[in-house]
């Protein structure tokens, strides 16, 4: 193309070439009357009056589109044949100038970056509008550095010319999904590329090399290699997210874009809260639970035991036994300890997991405990003793929850595998019994009835009752917004109360089409834990928030709050009076609280 500098279109004019694309060059514009500045880009084609037409009803399309990551478009128009488009100027360049090809970034700034350019995609997924050319030159930086995503619809304007087909299909196919490549795009293709460009700005390699037709190959048929082949530090939940979205079959991808930056950075997550426990609390210290006489009507907290530790390692996950008066707990260091509750002694070590430990799951009677680790094995041993019964390794990925039927025989389980499956096992032989297909996302939270004749799992937005014999799905709730962290029955099986990243705890009625009985939104940040009292009466319920908050579950009112003395609650129960709330922390140590309230009359 020519150089334009210096001529006017529209009302701007041309100061200043800014680059070139595959199918556009974008100048720096004036407008000749304001003095604004804008970006223009002038496609590179001269269209016939029905593409004109298209390309009008294309960046019409487009320009409807009003969100803080995608830039504005201001005009559009058609001289001498020449279709143009005004677009925000975004004075900081693109993030292929600011990060040019080989440049590896933290893990924290790629989730940050993808989770903005997420948001844009899932809002115009939203609007019926596939971008089609996801790439590190079409990710922008505004005056601020904040993400701006251009040409949205390009490249189908670009297509529109048969001339400029090849070129932009080659110009864009190391981003270029296997199905938009046979010419079907869809918002998966979308969710593919930003695949690539994680992939890209982690290892600083792209997963496909090679030429044109090499890499088209590569797109359609090899699976890319692990990104912990050439970085070992990045653990295996946040390989998992990205190959998933990388799945060649885009049904196999995450429901949607916005799933999948909500993984990569709870993968994300979950590593910096082990390094974050390590850094804040290197030692770990583990105090005894001070469990208050039966009558007292005072808050009573723990306080840290020096010289008492919980391993070398940050704590990731914690469990009650069911009499309250033991603790396991495992992490980093993939040793899971069980200590006395009350006494703070250390009871057993066990040492098999080849990866940091991430769920534990109690068995009702005391005797078992499943635990399951990054290694994506479960492992059932003798709480006693120490000895394994069984290993489990039918994931496809990290183990997400476990559950325990009523009478200790059976496990349910479920992964970030792209299956999205729960399994159901025999916990003394790990033979499977069933597999449950119903879900659309993984499944987060697992709650067997206490009477054991259903489970309730709970994925994005959506919890399903469902009968673990046969596997048929009897109900389906949708009352939350978000991801569904928590999920616990009445002791009646009557009611359940459920929580997740909606920042609300619901409690209703399986029985009765869902009835919601009341809503509790007392939290500020996502619930990860909520439990019943033993009387039915009460719900304790623990969030990012470094809160335990109690209420009444008949009218979620009558709230009492207590702060939490560490940077995260892994695990609350109740004791069997229904009067005290005990946490376990962290950091290693654990509150306990009187329930102060009294029901209303």
């Amino acid at each position: 193309m020519s150089d334009h500098s210096g001529q006017h279109i529209g009302h701007y004019r041309l100061t200043r070439l800014l680059g070139h694309g595959g199918f556009a060059d974008v100048y720096l514009g004036e407008h000749i009357h304001l003095g604004t500045c804008a970006a223009i880009k002038i496609l590179d084609t001269r269209f016939s009056p029905d593409e004109v037409q298209h390309f009008r009803q294309e960046a019409r399309m487009v320009a409807q589109l009003e969100h803080p990551h995608i830039i504005r478009i201001l005009d559009f128009g058609v001289e001498n044949d020449v279709p143009f488009l005004v677009m925000s100027y975004a004075p900081n360049g693109s993030m292929r100038q600011r990060y040019p090809k080989g440049t590896r970034l933290p893990v924290r700034t790629v989730v940050d970056f993808i989770k903005q350019i997420a948001s844009a995609l899932d809002f115009a997924h939203r609007a019926k509008l596939i971008h089609r050319d996801i790439k590190p030159e079409n990710i922008l930086l505004g005056q601020n550095d904040d993400i701006l995503l251009s040409d949205f619809g390009l490249a189908v304007v670009a297509q529109s010319s048969s001339r400029n087909e090849l070129r932009d299909v080659s110009g864009t196919i190391a981003y270029m999904a296997p199905e938009q490549a046979r010419g079907k795009p869809q918002p998966a293709s979308d969710q593919y590329a930003l695949g690539i460009i994680a992939y890209e700005w982690l290892c600083g390699t792209r997963p496909f090399q090679g030429t044109y037709e090499e890499v088209v190959v590569q797109h359609a048929f090899t699976r890319p290699s692990s990104l912990r082949e050439g970085l070992p530090e990045i653990t295996p939940a946040l390989d998992a997210v990205i190959m998933r979205a990388l799945e060649k079959d885009p049904k196999l991808r995450f429901q949607n874009v916005m799933d999948f930056a909500h993984m990569l950075e709870e993968a994300a997550l979950a590593e910096q809260r082990v390094i974050s426990t390590t850094t804040t609390s290197p030692s770990s210290p583990y105090e005894p639970l001070a469990v208050p006489a039966s009558g007292s009507t005072h808050e009573t907290n723990t306080e840290l035991s020096p010289g008492r530790t919980m391993g070398s390692g940050a704590v990731y996950t914690v469990a009650w036994s069911p009499d309250k008066r033991r603790i396991a707990f495992g992490g980093h260091d993939r040793v899971l300890q069980i200590r006395g509750a009350t006494t703070g002694e250390s009871l057993l070590l066990y040492k098999e997991h080849l990866g940091s430990i991430t769920t534990i799951a109690w068995s009702p009677d005391g005797r078992w405990i499943a635990s399951a680790g990054l290694d994506q094995a479960i492992h059932v041993w003798n709480t006693a003793t120490g000895q394994r019964q069984t290993t489990y390794d039918g994931h496809k990925g990290m183990v997400l929850a476990l559950a325990w039927s009523p009478d200790s025989r059976y496990l349910a389980s479920a992964s970030n595998g792209s299956d999205n499956t729960i399994h159901i096992w025999k916990a003394d032989s790990g033979d499977r019994h069933l597999l449950y297909s119903n879900h659309t996302n993984w499944v987060r939270a697992i709650a067997w009835s206490p009477n054991g004749k259903v489970i309730a799992s709970g994925a994005w937005h959506d919890i399903h009752i469902w009968d673990w014999q046969q596997g048929k799905k009897l109900f389906g709730y949708r009352g939350h917004a978000s991801w569904v962290r928590a999920i616990d029955w009445s002791p009646q099986s009557s009611r359940i109360a459920s929580a997740g990243e909606d920042n609300t705890v619901q409690i209703w009625e399986p029985l009765n089409k869902g009835h919601l009985i009341c809503q509790y939104r007392g939290h500020t940040t996502w619930v990860n834990s909520v439990r019943w009292s033993p009387d039915a009466n009460w719900i304790a319920s623990s969030s990012k928030d470094l809160k335990v908050h109690i209420w009444d579950a008949a009218t979620a009112g009558n709230a009492s709050i207590y702060p939490v003395r560490t940077t995260s609650t892994y695990a609350i129960t109740w004791l069997s009076d229904s009067k005290h709330v005990v946490s376990a922390n962290g950091n290693g140590s654990v509150q306990v609280w009187h329930v102060k309230n009294e029901l209303p009359s």
